[in-house]
């Protein structure tokens, strides 16, 4: 991967109907078209997904959904966002959010799972978990009782700059009132275990 890329057009785009506002994103000018339709595809395919999540979530009358996104990444051949989606129905006591990272490779339009950053046989999970219960006790962070706290091959994750971010559902190891808990690690502390030419090797590298 070709270490100086432009930043990828994007676009945002609006879905409204009864009850419902999401802003989403789509790239578009991208050399190869396939990829830029792959990249859209995904992020459509990952709205819809999060629509059904709340619908088993938010089972009162009246739901009313706010979807947004944020652009973590976008240099370097590689695009990684966040996309959220709050729904609230009555009569429920608290309204619901659901968030969800998707990374991609601008080249190719290829959508990375956490398992596909690192070296086949490398010991990610077992690092990576390490320093989310590092970082739990360093911030004091309140765990469920009986939640066991791992990281898994499909973990959530997005990249922001020079880090990894991962985080966990709502509900999934902490309180409502803690929100998303996020744990940032950095890219050097992970080189060694990631793929060669992989997206935080590239963000490693220094800049040309």
């Amino acid at each position: 991967m070709p270490l100086y890329q432009p930043p990828v057009n994007i676009r945002t785009l609006t879905y409204t109907a009864p009850g419902i506002v999401i802003h989403y994103p789509q790239v578009s000018g991208l050399a190869d078209r396939q990829a830029e339709e792959r990249i859209n595809h995904a992020i459509i395919l990952q709205i819809q997904d999060m629509q059904r999540t709340q619908q088993h979530m938010q089972t009162g009358t009246n739901p009313n959904t706010t979807g947004n996104f944020e652009i973590k990444t976008n240099e370097r051949g590689i695009l990684s966002l966040m996309l959220s989606n709050y729904t609230y129905s009555t009569p429920m006591a608290h309204g619901y959010t659901v968030a969800k990272g998707l990374t991609f490779n601008t080249t190719t339009g290829t959508a990375y799972s956490l398992s596909d950053l690192f070296k086949p046989g490398s010991n990610y999970q077992a690092l990576l978990t390490a320093e989310v219960h590092a970082q739990i006790k360093k911030r004091n962070l309140p765990v469920l009782e009986g939640t066991t706290v791992s990281v898994q091959p499909n973990q959530d994750f997005y990249l922001a700059d020079k880090s990894l971010v991962i985080f966990y559902p709502l509900y999934a190891i902490t309180p409502y009132y803690v929100g998303f808990p996020m744990f940032p690690v950095s890219v050097y502390d992970l080189q060694v275990i990631a793929t060669e030419d992989g997206p935080i090797t590239v963000l490693a590298a220094d800049i040309a």
